[in-house]
């Protein structure tokens, strides 16, 4: 017993580039051979004083022994999560426990080190978080634990830096002028700060968005299904909640202090708005670059995280969020990368891999769980529901991790339903709150595309673009509309040739569908929306997405004609006036525009779904191609769109008239997209297809800095592309997925320069809705919260 406790501390072996071996060896032995490991750097930094704390590292260290260093460090034990080992150490080291929203991940830091006369070779990836409190602890408030740590002090970060750049022999060194400097700009650039000059930013990013009033006529409702709206609204504004935390832990935290302290100043307020329209700190247009930082967040108070301190109220501290977007959102631990969540389902049977990679859930940690009192814990209710495979990470259902917001959603859905009038909007409201409470959203699907109403809902996890590390998880999102009757007849045409379309895309016969049903096609007059519907809106969508339902009954797609004629008459005419060459600006109208976005809906709904792999194993194009699945999907729905307009009019399905206008209108539409990112699906999509249309000549460059379509090039480049991205999904090969992304969906200098000329004339980038249903319910004295 007493060997095993004393058995030495074992450690992961890292490769260079810093990902995980598989391999574990005792603490000694990787720094006598030099592998490469990982470690945390743990900093607390008071505002108030502007002051970092130092720990003394106590004598019997076996490396720097007796000097001042970091606030706590510690290594990452074998099989241990960065997180927790940052809580962990801060609480054996200092006494101090804290819980998870205290600690922001700054930066990663490789230390290379030889030390100890060559005996002690340290090669380790630093995880370096800090944790903003707003005054200093009280040094008394402190715990140490005598074999780690001697004294504890409070230094002005500049201070600091200026001993460390000095080569002060007390401090364990690090280079200032390399990595290491982060710490100190990271500080400098958030506490120096201009507000004046910050308050024109954020003006400048809003006026990117052109509000536009979005409304329609509720006359049109029976008496029972306008009682049923007010309901179903009252739960879309749950889908909000629930969105909210699915892009960060501590986002609901931030969304609301930011709305309290909107009104004290007019920076207050920019910031505020700037946050309503990206749901998050980080901005959808600047490729998730944070507008705010955890020096804007909420102020949150810990009376019992240290030592008893006589006078003193407790530890108050900013409730943090990462500068860099994390790529899992709040659907996994955010110190999980990708190595780690592939092992872990390596050792999963077939069903546990697909409940793991499924839509519906999130994946946490034991640990995290186990670690502290001050964190919510996960109820035994929901342990009981949970999959427990193996290993420290498990699966947790949408119904157990957002039962809160989800029974009071299905409360109002059933309400809802009890009122309304029409026989298939109570069916999907039923199903749907019965999916919400069962996590089984098949029947609620299938009565989503069976729905028949004037008053069209759309509510419920669907999109996976949140998930940027796999794309495996779903956000809630809720759009409301009033169905418009005689513009859904009109593309009725379009569900009924997806067959037609199939057979006939330009990709080997043997990858071809011959079971795709027809698609519904609603045309709807949005009133309200609501969940992931963040930063540019969308125009339409084509949904479920679960692959189940798509292999049986195909897709339903929703288009959204108010916003897309908003779209166009904002943001698509100043465009074409900006970029399109005079003699083809003839050619940009709305009806090529919104034809093509019918079609763009139509293909996500054709191609490549359910796949055979070249060793026989069947799977989806989703799991296969992961995080680049998004991107790729937009991209062939855009271009194979192109494609299929094309071929329905040489059946003589639709007028030979809209042959040029589709092709330059499509042309101005590559700017649009292009201006929302490319970190985001669509804006990445759409610069992989106008690249390589420009680079087969299909797309021209004018010496006037304008664009045109050279008609005699671009259909052959269409169906070239659609034949390329078509081929790549139906074999699942990532690879070829990344390679084709990194050549072309990247910004080259003919996009650069036009996308500067429209910031120079103000085009904006996309819609900001208001809600004219809100006012009105608000009228009828019906309390609707709005952010």
């Amino acid at each position: 017993m007493a060997e095993a406790q004393h058995q030495e501390e074992l450690l992961d072996v890292l490769s260079r580039s810093g990902e995980r071996t598989g391999v574990s060896k005792p603490r000694s032995h990787v720094h006598r051979d030099g592998d490469y490991h990982r470690a945390v750097h743990v900093w607390i930094f008071a505002e108030s004083t502007q002051e970092l704390l130092l720990q003394r590292r106590a004598d019997c260290k076996d490396s720097w022994p007796g000097l001042w260093d970091i606030s706590s460090a510690g290594h990452i034990s074998a099989g241990d999560s960065s997180l927790l080992t940052a809580r962990r150490e801060l609480e054996e080291e200092l006494g101090i426990t804290l819980p998870k929203d205290a600690f922001e991940l700054i930066f990663v830091f490789l230390q290379e080190c030889v030390i100890n006369d060559g005996l002690y070779i340290n090669n380790e990836f630093n995880d370096v978080y800090l944790v903003t409190t707003l005054e200093p602890i009280p040094l008394e408030g402190f715990t140490l634990q005598e074999t780690e740590v001697s004294d504890v002090k409070y230094v002005h970060w500049k201070e600091y830096k200026n001993c460390l750049a000095k080569e002060d022999k007390d401090y364990v060194p690090y280079d200032v002028s390399g990595q290491y400097d982060q710490l100190f700009s990271i500080i400098e650039k958030r506490y120096n700060v201009n507000n004046e000059a910050r308050s024109g930013s954020l003006k400048k990013q809003l006026s990117r968005y052109a509000p536009v009033f979005v409304d329609a006529e509720l006359s049109l409702l029976s008496e029972g299904d306008r009682q049923a709206l007010d309901l179903i609204i009252k739960a879309a504004r749950i889908m909000d909640d629930i969105y909210y935390t699915q892009v960060w832990d501590s986002n609901p935290v931030l969304r609301d202090w930011l709305k309290e302290n909107s009104n004290i100043s007019d920076l207050d307020s920019l910031k505020w708005m700037y946050y309503s329209i990206n749901k998050s700190p980080w901005s959808c247009l600047d490729e998730n670059e944070a507008f705010l930082t955890t020096s804007d967040s909420a102020i949150k108070m810990l009376n019992e995280s240290t030592k008893p301190v006589s006078g003193w109220k407790g530890l108050r501290y900013r409730a943090a969020f990462p500068v860099t977007k994390p790529p899992g959102a709040n659907f996994y631990p955010p110190d999980m990368d990708k190595m780690e969540f592939e092992l872990w389902i390596r050792n999963l049977n077939m069903d546990e891999r697909k409940t793991a990679t499924g839509y519906f859930n999130v994946i946490r940690r034991h640990s995290d769980s186990a670690m502290s009192s001050t964190e919510d814990h996960i109820t035994s209710a929901v342990t009981d529901k949970v999959s427990e495979f193996s290993n420290d990470l498990f699966v947790v259902p949408f119904s157990c991790e957002y039962r809160h917001f989800l029974v009071e959603a299905a409360k109002l859905l059933r309400e809802a339903a009890e009122v309304a009038d029409s026989l298939s909007l109570k069916k999907l409201l039923v199903t749907k709150a019965n999916a919400f409470l069962s996590n089984d959203y098949y029947e609620s699907d299938i009565a989503w595309m069976e729905l028949d109403s004037t008053l069209d809902v759309t509510i419920g996890p669907y999109e996976t673009y949140e998930d940027a590390l796999f794309g495996y998880k779903a956000t809630f999102e809720a759009y409301i509309g009033i169905r418009d009757v005689s513009a859904t007849s009109q593309v009725k045409l379009f569900g009924d040739y997806l067959q037609n379309l199939e057979q006939n895309l330009p990709i080997d016969d043997v990858y071809k569908s011959k079971e795709i049903v027809s698609a519904p096609i609603r045309v709807i007059r949005l009133i309200f929306n609501a969940g992931d519907v963040k930063g540019p809106q969308t125009v339409a969508f084509n949904l479920p997405n679960d692959e189940r339902i798509v292999s049986e009954r195909g897709t339903a797609m929703v288009m959204l004609k108010n916003v897309s004629e908003a779209k166009f008459k904002h943001i698509l005419q100043p465009i074409a006036n900006v970029c399109i060459t005079e003699d083809q600006k003839v050619y940009i109208d709305f009806e090529s525009f919104f034809t093509h976005t019918i079609c763009h809906e139509c293909c996500h709904g054709i191609g490549p779904h359910t796949i055979k792999l070249p060793d026989g194993r069947q799977s989806t194009v989703r799991l296969e191609l992961q995080e680049l699945h998004s991107a790729l999907e937009e991209a062939k729905a855009d271009i194979v769109g192109l494609w299929a307009l094309k071929f329905l009019i040489n059946q003589d399905l639709l007028p030979k008239s809209l042959v040029r206008s589709m092709y330059v209108s499509f042309l101005a539409g590559c700017f649009r997209s292009i201006r929302f990112g490319l970190e985001e699906a669509h804006g990445k999509g759409q610069a992989l297809q106008f690249n390589y249309l420009f680079e087969k000549g299909a797309f021209c460059l004018n010496s006037d800095g304008t664009f045109s379509v050279d008609f005699s090039k671009v259909e052959m480049a269409v169906e070239s592309l659609s034949r390329e991205i078509l081929t790549i999904q139906a074999k699942g090969d990532k690879a070829a997925a990344k390679s084709l992304l990194d050549e072309y969906a990247k910004m080259t200098e003919p996009l650069a320069d036009a996308l500067a000329k429209l910031e120079r004339v103000e085009v904006p980038v996309d819609i900001a809705p208001v809600f004219g249903v809100v006012s009105k319910l608000s009228d009828q004295g019906i309390k609707m919260p709005c952010y």
